[in-house]
């Protein structure tokens, strides 16, 4: 059993790197731009409404507003999570003739989606909190 698991992380892992060449490698640029233009509006949107930067909102909140927060981050990057699925559908269904590997698809669509707009959203609000504070007849929504 464990030597079937370290085979399957092996092939996980490799099947992952390879990813980054032959085809559809568009996406590896695409997702994260857009992940990126989704945390540009919901970081701007944040400092209009007065809430703080993403992350220090989540830690200092209790469970329900951590669990607010959370379900706002995944509606806000749906569309570009269900594109890097349906990308690497595609991608498999050409590299490798069939649709056998779901776990990587849910992974790639995390990393090149999710997380960019996670780790983007705070620092975009705290640009757009300093430009309306040299700016602030640009502030109203």
């Amino acid at each position: 059993m464990v030597d079937g698991f370290v085979e399957y992380l092996h092939r996980f892992a490799s099947d992952l790197i390879h990813r980054s060449d032959g085809p559809m490698t568009f996406r590896l640029y695409l997702q994260p731009t857009m992940a990126f233009i989704a945390a540009l509006h919901d970081g701007i949107k944040d400092v209009r409404l007065g809430r703080a930067p993403y992350w220090v909102r989540f830690i200092r909140s209790n469970l329900q507003g951590r669990i607010t927060s959370w379900h706002e981050s995944v509606t806000a990057v749906t569309r570009v999570l269900l594109l890097g699925v349906v990308m690497d559908v595609i991608y498999q269904f050409r590299v490798f003739g069939a649709f056998d590997y779901p776990l990587e698809t849910f992974v790639i669509a995390v990393v090149l989606a999710f997380v960019p707009y996670i780790l983007l959203r705070g620092p975009v609000a705290r640009v757009a909190r300093r430009w309306f504070s040299r700016h602030p007849q640009e502030r109203r929504p």
